[in-house]
């Protein structure tokens, strides 16, 4: 059995999260459930409709791939209980786990946008701040407490329009065991200050301070590229990774990780096979032209070896630059509930990935460089069942406080 800790999931939040958690008088205005007139469910956000076209997003797991269809096609739950119990319990994410032998879980918010961006669009930053702030409490005491010990790893968001709150919220965290941050790729196209400015600076000095990981989801920045307005969704789904490639190479020429040393910055969902060729790229452009830019310092190569972790979920490329990259940077990814789980045949998976690597190196990519970054024990192996069936599980209704 391989033992697999995922950096990347994805939460899907009860309908009460929110409405359970922030002061009364925000209680109308908080992310809230209601039920339409045609038998589907719709999060209401600052007394409006959500724009979210499904309220389920990608949550898809356990669904034959025949049935997907783009957002608002019967592959996309329009209710809670279209979906299998695992996306928004807990209790039954960590069975769904265990059956595939994934004994530890970072996962990202999905009503909140990566790195809580959806906050960052409201206008009452006081209603804003409370919808922040609840969200990390029930991610931190309620859904990290409802596994085994050892399965889900707190990530926290933070108000990335006011860096000073920013950084409290994470020191506040910090204090409860929390691990991480999910960050924007890039604050710009939401109308916040570039990286190059010093306006994050308390964000990255409580990180650094509290030893808090900044994971940077793929379209994390709001932005995907669309080359052909007529294009299918398929170019912006393919063509997302460029958002990884000029996230990494802004920040390894930026000011940030020369101030701050010891970040430690992972590049969720962005995949791995690439990075050889833009860190070259970037080393060679770096020693062409660091003399007018004033670009000093440490080298491109040099930062992301000390600074940036990858991750994969299947990428054979990826295996096969792995040296390239640094055995000991490389993560693995689950994605769950997303279309690109392997969920349920990840041991399956794993073994036609991983089929020919050293099983020293295997161990590393499965789990124990996730294990040393976050400070992190995977749970007990010996939890494990292995059952592959559980994606038949019966959808139920999500609990009601």
């Amino acid at each position: 059995m391989f033992k697999l800790f995922s950096v990347d999931d994805h939460i899907i939040e009860h309908p009460t999260v929110w409405s359970d958690r922030v002061p009364a008088k925000y209680r109308d205005l908080a992310p809230h459930v209601v039920e339409n007139a045609d038998g589907s469910q719709m999060w209401m956000i600052e007394g409006k409709p959500g724009k979210q076209s499904s309220l389920g997003l990608n949550a898809v797991a356990g669904k034959p791939r025949e049935e997907w269809a783009a957002n608002t096609g019967p592959g996309e739950p329009q209710r809670f209980d279209e979906m299998i119990p695992g996306c928004w319990d807990p209790e039954e994410r960590a069975k769904d786990y265990l059956s595939n032998g994934i004994l530890a879980s970072v996962g990202f918010p999905s009503l909140p946008k990566f790195g809580g961006m959806l906050f960052n669009q409201f206008e009452d930053k006081g209603l804003a701040d409370a919808c922040v702030v609840a969200y990390n409490d029930f991610v931190v005491d309620e859904w990290c407490a409802a596994g085994p010990r050892g399965m889900f790893v707190p990530m926290i968001i933070a108000q990335v329009w006011d860096p000073e709150a920013a950084a409290a919220e994470i020191r506040r965290n910090a204090a409860k065991g929390n691990r991480a941050v999910s960050l924007p790729e890039n604050g710009v196209p939401a109308g916040l200050p570039s990286f190059y400015t010093d306006w994050w600076d308390p964000i990255w000095r409580a990180c650094e301070e509290t030893d808090t990981v900044v994971c940077m989801h793929l379209g994390s920045q709001g932005a995907v590229p669309r080359p052909s307005p007529d294009a299918p969704a398929i170019v912006g789904i393919s063509g997302i990774i460029a958002n990884t490639i000029v996230c990494l190479i802004n920040l390894v020429l930026s000011p940030v990780p020369r101030r701050f040393p010891t970040l430690k910055f992972v590049l969720s969902e962005g995949g791995m096979g690439w990075i050889p060729a833009a860190i070259e790229r970037a080393d060679r452009q770096f020693d062409q032209h660091r003399n007018w830019h004033g670009v000093d310092g440490p080298t491109p190569s040099e930062i992301f070896d000390r600074n940036f972790w990858a991750c994969m979920i299947d990428e054979p490329i990826g295996i096969k630059y792995r040296h390239d990259v640094g055995v000991h940077k490389i993560m693995w990814e689950s994605d769950y509930p997303h279309a690109d789980t392997p969920w349920p045949h990840c041991q399956k998976d794993a073994a036609t990935t991983f089929a020919g690597v050293p099983d020293d190196e295997v161990e590393l990519i499965t789990h124990r460089n996730a294990e040393k970054l976050f400070r992190w024990q995977i749970a007990d192996p010996a939890l494990a069942t292995i059952d592959q069936q559980r994606s038949s599980a019966a959808a139920a209704p999500p609990p009601r406080h």
